[in-house]
């Protein structure tokens, strides 16, 4: 009779199996977990017992092995006593030094904010309060949602004071080879904010006196709106959401009403998310409160005197 022979594992071929399976990010976590304790002097019984977490479950985290929930992350961290956005790896808490500038703006108004960032701006050489101090740029950028009025109040803006007129979605689209819903659709948003920032960078390099009429999302991606922000003399134009969806379809585009009986909350809802940011720029013009005739010659008049050129 044949003996059957059972190979055995080779403990060491199992272990690396285990590690090549796990997750890099629960990995980087686990990691983070551990340092964070070591730094706090905790035991990990300590810290299971502060985070109301069974022992075993806090071992399987911080071997990269236990994919918690965000309640339980947020326990952890606050057993840790330290924010959720530095155990799960936020830039902001990545450093020593990160963390002491991220602990002196917390909790600091809106105004001083705009102050610190100004003064960053002006330290690093990429403009802020120095740049301001100095007058608004000629290269006059006007930003808003879709249907304020952008491309429309832009243009006439450019002829009248002899500038180019740059719009931005015309210039991505360009770079790309299609168009921006193609973009968007073949290669992603990451690739579409990529065009985004070259188009933006190479208007600023390209036209020291232009109007720039930009897309109304631009301000969703920081590194973009900060080069608006420190290059460029910016105008939110806003509208009320019923301009803006009029608008829209009266250029042709039916997409925004088509089988969405929700299309005016979701947009009410995107522009209460942006405004914020949009607040950022250097003036505000409303485009709903006169006719176009009029909104015109308050656009014309607020740049031509922020200028200092003859209205």
């Amino acid at each position: 009779m044949s003996s059957i022979i059972i190979p055995i594992a080779d403990p060491t071929t199992v272990e690396a199996a285990e590690e090549a399976e796990k997750n890099p990010f629960l990995v980087a976590l686990g990691e983070r977990v551990r340092s964070l304790r070591s730094r706090r002097g905790m035991t990990r019984k300590a810290v299971a017992l502060a985070a109301d977490v069974s022992e075993r479950h806090l071992a399987n985290l911080e071997y990269g092995v236990g994919n918690a929930s965000i309640l339980v992350l947020l326990q952890v961290a606050q057993a840790l006593q330290c924010p959720l956005a530095e155990l799960i790896g936020d830039v902001t808490t990545s450093s020593a030094e990160w963390l002491l500038i991220r602990e002196l703006l917390e909790h600091r108004d809106e105004a001083t904010l705009q102050r610190v960032r100004e003064a960053i701006g002006s330290l690093l050489g990429t403009g802020g309060a120095q740049a301001r101090q100095a007058g608004h740029s000629p290269r006059v950028a006007l930003i808003g949602l879709r249907g304020a009025g952008k491309s429309t109040l832009g243009q006439r803006l450019a002829e009248d004071l002899g500038f180019p007129f740059v719009e931005l979605s015309r210039e991505i689209e360009k770079f790309a080879g299609c168009s921006i819903s193609e973009i968007q659709a073949l290669y992603g948003q990451n690739a579409y904010r990529r065009y985004e920032r070259r188009a933006v960078e190479e208007a600023i390099q390209i036209y020291p006196e232009a109007v720039i009429a930009t897309p109304g999302g631009l301000v969703s991606d920081a590194s973009s709106f900060n080069l608006l922000l420190t290059h460029c003399t910016t105008v939110w134009l806003k509208a009320d959401p019923e301009d803006h969806m009029k608008r829209v379809i009266a250029q042709g585009d039916l997409r925004p009403m088509a089988d969405n009986s929700q299309a005016m909350d979701d947009l009410k809802g995107i522009l209460a998310g942006r405004a914020a940011f949009y607040s950022k720029a250097d003036f505000l013009l409303d485009t709903s409160a006169r006719p176009l005739e009029a909104t015109y010659q308050a656009l014309h008049t607020l740049v031509t005197e922020a200028l200092g050129a003859p209205a």
